[in-house]
């Protein structure tokens, strides 16, 4: 079954739309038909995209719903590249989406084209990477080879740089897709639970313990463990854990037998982990064990055609419906593209939860964007306001 689907005809975004979904490894089958003479790959597919002309070619909606459901298409996507302002409408319970464009400036770039990006982000399914800078291009290309295969992987890079998407970007491409990925952060969980956590217990093992607990390591069998910030992983558990890679096998608390689990192991940190081997804070044969292939995310910053992509998907996430999803104009772009990231994804989703709240008529602008820097600068502004009231 293909999952995505793309007629070309009328459609003068078909082929951007194309090169978008393919920097993003993201799998279409593309196609021209002006009638009823569709593939059958179409049959049974997760989402069709076309243009509003391809529905005046076919006499109308209701002849088009009416081969859609021939077909058993699950979602539909029709655009129009004409519009006077975007929007987004849906019928059908959501599962027929219009999407109305404005014509976009001839000189913008891809990665800045937010009317592309969003079309792209809206028809790709929820577990995609939105890449555009040719830096991260490179990053997945790596990233999908290493997929394919079954190594250990050692993912480091700066906080909110994404390390976590790309561990699950490999575990969607790896032959254990259809498994568990379980993601564990070892900073978050204090270190006489953490033991449990990944290797499980017996009833009784130890005070609280009222029944038996598998663990993480068993509960990712035959798929993939992320362990999050394993640098924070206490050195008397780091020993523990090198056994179990090693073996293959887990020893629940308060049990003496060994436990084969067939899982694949990703690791994070944003540490410099050969300096913290050097301090002693971290076992030289765990980090040889879990290195063997190395993949590395950067700053923002540095990747500056990745915001615009990375923006569209975070403002699906935070908007109930596609129908409120707001139009990023140029200056907002600008803004948001020559802004440093210090915070990285992690100030940008916050930036972007601001602008939802502030922005007006459908439009998100430049004034709408306030960075953590302009944001503080505000609030002191208001605060010396309310003193200078105070005062009067």
């Amino acid at each position: 079954m293909t999952l995505l689907t793309i007629n070309s005809f009328g459609l003068e975004l078909a082929q951007p739309i194309c090169d978008v979904l393919s920097k993003r490894k993201i799998a279409y089958l593309a196609f021209d038909a002006k009638n009823t003479d569709l593939p059958s790959e179409l049959a049974a597919c997760e989402q069709f995209v076309c243009s509003n002309k391809y529905l005046d070619a076919l006499g109308g909606l209701e002849k088009f719903v009416e081969i859609c459901r021939g077909f058993k298409i699950k979602n539909i996507t029709v655009i129009n590249e004409k519009a006077d302002s975007f929007a987004v409408n849906t019928e059908l319970g959501g599962k027929l989406v219009h999407v109305y464009l404005p014509k976009s400036t001839s000189d913008i770039t891809p990665a800045q084209n937010f009317g592309l990006q969003i079309v792209a982000s809206m028809i790709a399914s929820e577990n995609h990477v939105a890449v555009g800078d040719e830096s991260s291009l490179t990053m997945l290309r790596l990233a999908k080879k290493v997929a394919e295969t079954d190594v250990t992987v050692f993912i480091n890079g700066p906080t909110g740089t994404g390390k976590e998407v790309l561990a699950r970007f490999v575990h969607n491409n790896s032959s254990r897709s259809d498994n568990p990925f379980i993601a564990i952060n070892c900073a978050a969980i204090p270190e006489n639970m953490l033991e449990a956590i990944l290797f499980g217990h017996e009833k009784g093992a130890f005070t609280g313990a009222s029944t038996a607990n598998k663990g993480i390591f068993r509960a990712a069998d035959t798929g993939t463990l992320l362990l999050d910030e394993i640098s924070e992983m206490p050195l008397s558990l780091q020993a523990k854990l090198l056994r179990a890679l090693q073996e293959k096998s887990v020893t629940p608390i308060g049990s003496n037998d060994d436990i084969a689990v067939d899982v694949r192991v990703l690791a994070t940190t944003n540490r410099d982990i050969p300096r913290e081997v050097r301090a002693g804070n971290f076992r030289e044969d765990l980090y040889y064990r879990l290195n063997v292939f190395p993949l590395n995310t950067i700053s923002l910053c540095e990747r500056a055609d990745d915001i615009i992509p990375i923006s569209t998907v975070l403002l699906q996430r935070h908007c109930k419906t596609a129908a409120e999803l707001p139009w990023l104009d140029e200056s907002a772009v600008k803004a948001l593209t020559d802004y440093e990231w210090p915070g990285n994804v992690r100030e940008l989703e916050n930036v972007l939860l601001r602008a939802l709240v502030l922005h007006e008529n459908g439009c998100i602008t430049k004034s709408d964007i306030l960075t953590d820097i302009l944001s503080t600068t505000m609030q002191s502004r208001v605060d010396q306001d309310a003193r200078l009231s105070e005062v009067v």
